[in-house]
């Protein structure tokens, strides 16, 4: 039995597991009524299990039934502090916290994978190891699973590495798509507060206002960007958060804002971090005006192996026939940190289209949407690629092909 048909006879179990996940999502990096259903997915397999110290992962090594390789299978289980607005009969049951961005479907997923692998034991030629994962909505779970010992769990460093992320629009239901090279950006968070002198706004004059100074760093910043980054290696800052004063009539002693920093490579990455403080503290300089600014490092550039974004490329073709894998023109301007991961290890990271039947992907609800919704037909799919994914490149050591 292929993996797409053993997939598609457990169906009915992935959908249990996904919908009983998503009642009950936690966020962060302790996420003990998760790890208890990732536990009570995989009892009976033929699994060493580990779990986190510091978090609450579960690591789970597959042995083959021949010597060889190991290959790494991960799946993100944390949920995000968004109020559902879902019409559904396994709507999140914990107020204000929701799977928006389809962890649920990941982690279901690969304990699919789990299941098909255990089934197939016998022909792998070399380990799996399966690393769910909390922690990736900001607070570097993969960082801390890779401190603890993920990525040693099989004895050898993984050869391969394959993760896998559901969109709720873009890509059809059922399509996948990933890319050579940069398919995710680094993501950091530059924060700035301007200090001046508070006074009566009828006089700014005998004040030194640090919102008017404040606006024109937020302008300055945007030109800063367009004037000194290529368009062909994208930098993109946008401020969300603008804090300042209490009143019309008062001009407050100082005023913070935050900005999100994306960039696609190293270079750039470095020189945001400079370029920025260097145009907040000059503007500040010319007001008259103080300066506290810093950039707070988040998550870097996920980039995939080329060799084993082709071979991903080829398993979704082998697997599911023409048509059900696209080659991305771009990268995307979120960020992961499966980016950890593939700093150590080759690997790919796989988009999966699972976009609802009567909504258009070009305008349904995005990821993070409190209306994101994620059709329950792609859980096969996904747990068979896994599987494959794993089966292959196996196979492929063991034959002496590489990737």
């Amino acid at each position: 039995m292929s993996f797409t048909e053993a997939a598609q006879d457990m169906r009915d179990e992935l959908v249990r597991l996904r919908h009983s996940l998503h009642t009950t999502p936690e966020i962060g990096l302790t996420l003990p009524r998760t790890q208890e259903k990732v536990l009570a997915a995989l009892d009976g397999l033929p699994l060493e299990i580990t779990l986190g110290k510091a978090l609450s992962s579960v690591t789970a090594v597959l042995r083959g039934g021949r010597p060889g390789p190991a290959v790494l299978l991960r799946g993100d289980m944390d949920a995000l502090p968004v109020a559902e607005r879902n019409d559904l009969p396994y709507i999140s049951q914990v107020e204000g916290r929701m799977h928006a961005c389809g962890h649920d479907l990941h982690t279901t997923m690969l304990a699919g994978a789990a299941h098909l692998l255990s089934a197939r034991r016998e022909e792998l030629a070399g380990d799996v190891i399966f690393m769910f994962q909390p922690g990736e909505e900001g607070q570097h779970g993969a960082r801390h699973m890779i401190e603890e010992g993920v990525l040693d769990a099989a004895g050898d460093r993984p050869v391969a590495a394959y993760g896998m992320h559901v969109v709720s629009s873009i890509l059809p239901a059922g399509v996948f798509a990933s890319r050579p090279g940069p398919i995710m950006s680094a993501a950091d968070v530059f924060e700035a507060t301007v200090k001046g002198r508070g006074g009566h706004g009828s006089t700014p004059h005998l004040a030194r206002d640090p919102i008017q100074a404040g606006c024109e760093m937020v302008t300055a910043m945007q030109t800063m960007v367009t004037r000194t980054f290529d368009a062909f290696d994208p930098v993109v800052v946008t401020v969300g958060s603008f804090h300042g004063g209490s009143a019309d009539n008062v001009i407050p002693d100082e005023a913070r804002f935050e900005a999100t920093v994306r960039t696609f490579s190293a270079g750039n990455r470095a020189l945001a971090k400079r370029r920025l403080v260097e145009v907040v503290e000059s503007i500040a300089a010319a007001h008259d005006l103080k300066v506290e600014a810093s950039i707070r490092m988040g998550y870097p550039v996920t980039v995939n192996d080329a060799a084993e974004a082709a071979f991903a490329g080829a398993a979704v073709d082998e697997l599911f026939g023409p048509g059900r894998y696209v080659v991305a023109p771009n990268p995307a301007m979120g960020s992961e940190d499966f980016s950890y991961v593939l700093q150590e290890v080759p690997g790919t990271f796989v988009f999966l289209g699972a976009c609802p039947p009567g909504r258009d992907p070009a305008t349904a609800p995005y990821n993070h949407s409190p209306e994101a919704l994620f059709d329950d037909s792609v859980l096969p799919d996904g747990a068979a690629l896994y599987a494959s994914l794993a089966h292959r490149r196996l196979a492929a050591a063991d034959a002496g092909l590489g990737g």
